[in-house]
């Protein structure tokens, strides 16, 4: 299993926990975006840049995805063609996107881009909290032991 990551967006909180996680397992990891990110120096740990442009980054993590590689993204689209391309995509929130949720989750993010594009004041997502970043640490780990 490989992990790669959505990286444009990824708060750096999950990246530390993700630099972490790659040492401690031996699991490689690839952080995918549009402009430059500071990586851990390791062997395990890369950075790949892409053009600037609407989901390129996006395109290029399903264009190198195997099957049973782990994407963290927040981008439900994104999640939803990983599932579609046998991976397993993980929010930084620490949810599992599943063939059993996704189009559920397609279909809110449709639907509150619907109303915000109407003028309607949907709020936008909380900031990343403490318990969300455990969440994510919990559910990676238990990935990466599954894996082992």
């Amino acid at each position: 299993m490989k992990i790669w990551v959505d990286a444009d967006a990824c708060p750096n909180a999950i990246k530390e926990i993700l630099f972490r996680a790659a040492e401690r397992t031996g699991t490689p990891l690839t952080l995918v975006a549009n402009h430059e990110i500071r990586v851990k120096p390791s062997r395990l740990i890369s950075f790949l840049r892409v053009e600037t442009g609407f989901d390129v980054a996006d395109n290029e993590i399903v264009a190198r995805l195997q099957p049973g590689d782990l994407v963290i993204t927040a981008d439900i689209p994104l999640a939803a063609e990983v599932i579609e391309c046998q991976g397993r995509a993980l929010s930084p929130r620490g949810e599992l996107y599943t063939s059993d949720n996704i189009r559920a989750r397609l279909t809110m993010r449709d639907l509150m881009e619907s109303l915000r594009s109407s003028g309607v004041d949907t709020g936008g997502q909380a900031a990343l909290s403490q318990a969300d970043r455990k969440a994510f640490a919990d559910h990676l780990d238990r990935l990466l032991a599954r894996n082992a």
